[in-house]
């Protein structure tokens, strides 16, 4: 299939800008592929729709504040998107990256600085940041901002409003540059009364990298690869996914990128295994899922490879319906939109 076979015309005001007062209040619309329809509901009935054998399973990865903004020698404004970190250089989206040559420095407050290191083909910026030999990531909490997606428009000069909401509840384990946007809906409470329904709850991390909402520039999806990233799971966690697929009993994914380590772990093996690894799929057309059995997942923009895992999932002509009619029923879309369940 061609990346053109999942354009749909999304209008802008269907993207939504700010998360709902509550988390748990979002439309929910349940997707069933053994009948090939689709029917609408609310997250609030999500532990209804599950069934008490089912094993869900979250992304516990915590999103850190990796948007910086910062002044050159000259006073010229800069913004600065966090990536990847190797060897203390971090790669970054920088713009405007043509006012940036090795060399050349950025300072984020008085004590926070970084150096231009080089720019890589691909344009990105590698820099060095300076601390003054403090430890970073407490220093980001103080200077950073919320890494949100393009989409979702802010003026940088506003307090950062998205700090907490665009954080699950169950966030852990820091290291993400997006938010596992599946698992906003949740609440303690949900969380709760899921489990009381008997449904066993197990965690896996995946650091959202850039690759995640990296736009597809290339018409023939075989030529697509969505970049790899970092994840692990526990042996407690390997041990009750293992004893649910054995048992027969339906493996619930939370989001996309929960969806990519399960299915990246298992590739080539006969069950999961523990430890540290690199989920370096992508996921298209022709794609055999053996990991997942149902997932929960956002809305997402028209040609991505988000949209196409899901397609991939779901089947591409039912899930092309249920996005027609959500954009009729003006679901809202995107990391604070409203939320589908493929069963």
């Amino acid at each position: 299939m061609q990346l053109s076979d999942f354009g749909f015309d999304l209008p802008d005001e269907l993207v939504a800008q700010v998360p709902l007062e509550h988390r748990d209040a979002s439309r929910l619309m349940v997707v069933d592929r053994a009948i090939g329809q689709h029917a609408d509901s609310h997250f609030a009935d999500l532990p209804g729709l599950l069934q008490s054998t089912d094993l869900l399973v979250l992304n516990n990865t915590k999103v850190f504040p990796a948007r910086l903004i910062g002044t050159t020698e000259n006073g010229g404004r800069v913004e600065i998107f966090l990536i990847t970190e190797t060897d203390n250089v971090w790669e970054t989206l920088a713009r405007p990256a043509k006012r940036l040559y090795p060399g050349k420095r950025i300072y984020f407050d008085d004590n926070v600085s970084a150096e231009i290191v080089s720019k890589t083909d691909a344009g990105r910026v590698l820099i060095r940041i300076d601390t003054g030999g403090r430890e970073l990531y407490p220093l980001l909490d103080v200077i950073g901002k919320t890494p949100l997606p393009p989409y979702i428009k802010r003026d940088a000069a506003s307090p950062d409003t998205d700090r907490d909401r665009y954080q699950t509840v169950f966030a852990s384990e820091r290291g993400a540059i997006a938010a596992p946007t599946a698992g906003l809906h949740f609440t303690p409470d949900a969380l709760a009364r899921i489990a009381e329904k008997g449904v066993t709850i197990v965690e896996v991390t995946l650091h959202v990298g850039y690759g995640t909402f990296e736009p597809v520039r290339v018409e023939d999806l075989t030529a697509h690869r969505v970049s790899s990233e970092r994840y692990s799971i526990t042996a407690e966690a390997v041990k009750l996914l293992n004893q649910a697929k054995l048992a027969g009993r339906r493996i619930v994914a939370v989001g996309t990128t929960t969806t990519r380590a399960l299915e990246a772990n298992i590739a080539g093996r006969d069950e999961f295994v523990a430890g540290s690894h690199s989920a370096d799929i992508t996921i298209t057309p022709g794609y055999t899922f053996r990991a997942i059995d149902a997932m929960l997942t956002n809305f997402h923009l028209p040609k991505s490879s988000l949209l196409v895992l899901t397609s991939t999932f779901g089947g591409h002509e039912l899930i092309m319906s249920a996005y027609r009619h959500a954009v009729a029923d003006k679901y809202r879309f995107y990391s604070y939109g409203d939320c589908m369940l493929i069963v």
